[in-house]
């Protein structure tokens, strides 16, 4: 097998690895550039190709991790992960962590950890390594990197959700969800919401978003059904899909652009959170951009009485 054979074979899980370091997909796919550039400036030939690969792509994201910690301090309104839509990387033995580490709330999570925290958790809990592995991977001995995974661990499980376990349980209620969402019938989404539900908007000071947040099952479900009527007026299509391994949307204009992403937390069969992703920088990724103040000026003209 060629090098390049073997690193399109391994380019899901370096993808992979990164997205869960970073929350970003843009720049994991440049770490995973990267990588691929320098195994093939490489002049000898590994002894474990994954081992090695997995290492170098880690200890880029550690690097890309520390640089972006302080955009994200001076970041305008909350913070939020690039939206995964699909993970390249699927492992049966792993399937289960790998799903859970997905979501926006563990990402959020992960946020709290420091870089190598962080990258010690992402190979260890989630993908499995091996301390040897890990202690090549960051530098450190493997008795360091068993007391940073201890303390990782102990972090995420403080304050990790615990999602609904019966994944199908969780789509019928999106489902549910989505069709009063598109019929404005405030009732039906009261009914599926948690008392304290949150609704929170990632726009980076570029896309329109909820200034503090809402919360509150009443607040949220009249929200949620006032959007509806000017918005399916001007073309606005709703588009349920997974998102982050979770029950979520994309928002498209009637041109089929991005206008922006949804995903819910699901916990003890009520919607615990419901994120958006408004920010343009964010969703190009997934396809190609529409103007959300654009879309948002013409809903808010759909909405007054003709006159």
């Amino acid at each position: 097998m060629t090098r390049t054979e073997e690193f399109e074979e391994l380019r899901p899980l370096l993808f992979a690895i990164a997205y869960r370091i970073l929350g970003s997909v843009s720049e994991a796919e440049d770490a995973v550039q990267e990588t691929w550039l320098r195994y093939e400036a490489s002049p000898t030939q590994p002894t474990s190709t994954k081992a090695f690969l997995s290492a170098v792509v880690t200890r880029i994201s550690i690097d890309v991790l520390r640089s972006a910690r302080f955009r994200r301090e001076e970041y305008v309104g909350p913070w939020f992960p690039e939206p995964l839509l699909t993970d390249p990387y699927e492992d049966p033995e792993h399937s289960a962590e790998l799903a859970d580490s997905l979501s926006m709330a563990a990402l959020l999570l992960l946020e709290r950890l420091t870089p190598l925290e962080r990258a010690v958790f992402v190979l260890r809990e989630v993908f499995g390594f091996g301390f040897p592995e890990i202690a090549s991977a960051v530098g450190r001995s493997e008795a360091a990197c068993r007391q940073l995974a201890v303390r990782a661990r102990r972090h995420m499980d403080a304050g990790r959700p615990r999602f609904e376990a019966d994944r199908r349980e969780r789509e019928e209620l999106a489902e549910r969800f989505f069709d009063a969402f598109k019929e404005g019938d405030v009732d039906g989404l009261r009914e599926l919401l948690a008392a304290d539900v949150q609704m929170l908007g990632d726009g980076g000071g570029k896309a329109p978003q909820w200034a503090r947040g809402i919360i509150g099952a009443e607040n949220v479900a009249r929200v949620l059904a006032a959007i509806v009527p000017p918005f399916v007026r001007i073309g606005v299509v709703v588009e349920p899909h997974q998102v982050n391994g979770q029950p979520g949307a994309i928002f498209r204009d009637r041109d089929g652009k991005v206008i922006s992403t949804l995903a819910l937390d699901i916990l003890d069969g009520r919607i615990q959170t419901i994120r958006s992703v408004i920010n343009p920088d964010k969703l190009g990724h997934v396809g190609p951009v529409a103007d959300a103040w654009a879309v948002i000026r013409e809903a808010n003209q759909a909405r007054r009485p003709a006159r």
